[in-house]
Formats: structure tokens, sequence, C-alpha cells
């Protein structure tokens, strides 16, 4: 006679020399993912801070130049960014802002300065290259409170209106005069064409330059 012996529920034993259950796709995957993210955030994080310390460290300051001029017959030296216009030393460094900054591409004249005696203009005009050159503005032609001869002329014949062109027209028509071009009104328009005047002050401004070359 046999008897049928009862099968128990438990999972048999796994000796210590058997090997665990493989684990399940599902997982497999939930670690492989959480483990490849940990590290692909570290890789982001580390090389974010990483280039940005590069950066900064080969981040360099612009270059400058110390450079040594003479405006309105007082020495100056200034340190500027190789790239400065002699309208920026002027207006931001100096504190001269007699000459006005126009157009910025040397179309409309309002900039125009006198460097050793010959007009230019200052917004096209770097500074690194003025070393030992003179400068003289609108603020350096009066002497004390005596007006420069065409400054007096501009007023005597009217030939401003908002004003903003004045500064460069005087500048330029001292430099028109000392280079011997005022022959006629017409030559005197045709040398001082580079700079314009919006207000429309065309025929007095000529006027103030030709009364003063007659003196």
């Amino acid at each position: 006679m046999s008897v049928d012996l009862p099968k128990s529920d438990a999972s048999p034993p796994t000796g210590s020399g058997e090997s665990s259950p493989a684990p399940s796709r599902r997982t497999f995957i939930a670690t492989t993912t959480a483990v490849g993210g940990a590290v692909v955030a570290g890789g982001v994080i580390g090389g974010s801070v990483l280039a940005g310390t590069e950066e900064a460290s080969a981040a360099e300051a612009p270059p400058s130049t110390r450079v040594s001029l003479t405006v309105n017959g007082t020495r100056q030296t200034v340190t500027v960014d190789n790239r400065t216009s002699l309208l920026d030393l002027l207006r931001e460094h100096l504190d001269l802002t007699g000459s006005k900054k126009g157009c910025n591409a040397g179309a409309c004249g309002a900039c125009t300065v006198l460097v050793d005696g010959q007009r230019v203009n200052s917004c096209l005009t770097l500074a690194v290259r003025l070393e030992g050159a003179e400068v003289t503005t609108i603020e350096g032609l009066a002497k004390g409170d005596r007006l420069h001869p065409l400054q007096q002329a501009f007023i005597d014949e009217d030939a401003f209106q908002c004003g903003y062109c004045t500064p460069g027209q005087i500048l330029s028509g001292v430099g028109c005069i000392k280079e011997g071009h005022t022959g006629s009104p017409e030559e005197i328009r045709e040398w001082m064409s580079g700079n314009i005047c919006r207000c429309g002050c065309y025929v007095k401004i000529v006027h103030a330059v030709e009364q003063t070359a007659g003196k």
C-alpha cells in the first residue's frame, strides 16, 4: 500500500554553491538606466564646470596701450583699449565732449578735430596711433574769454541753429583756412563738404569762413 506525501508550497532551499536567479528584464532595464543616467549627468555637470573654468582662465583682457599726447596744450597720458577711437578718448577718458559723435563712420564731420594742425575725423582715428601728437578740439580754440575769430564769426553770421555740428564745422573751417582753400565761396563749399549741417546753415557757414579768412 503506497502513501502519497503532501506537496510543500515552499520553494526548495538554494545551496551555497548554486547561483542566484537571473534578474528579470524589468529589473535589468531599471538598473542600467539609473546607472547610465548618473554617469551621463556627472559627465555633463563635471564637463560644464571644467569647460567654464577653462574658458575663464583662457579669457584675456583686450590688448591695451599707454599713449601720451598733447590735447589743447596739456600733456595727457592714458591707457586705452587698442580699438579706442580718438573721439572716444576725448569724450570718455578726457571728458572733452565738445567733439560730437554723429554718424561714427566718418561721413558727417561732427567729430572733426585738428591733429598736428590737420583736419581729421576723430571717430575714424585710432588713439594709439597718436603717440606724441598735438590735438586741438573746440575747447582749445578760445584764449580765455577771447573767442577764436571763426568762433566769433559763427556768432556774427548766425551760422548755426541746433549747434550739434558746430564744433566740427568750426574746426574744419579753421583747417580749411590754414590750408588756403578759401579763394571763393565755391572753393570753401568744396573743401567743407565733409561737414554736414542738417539745419541747412551752409550759406552762413560759408560767410563765416570767408569773413575769417579775409582777416
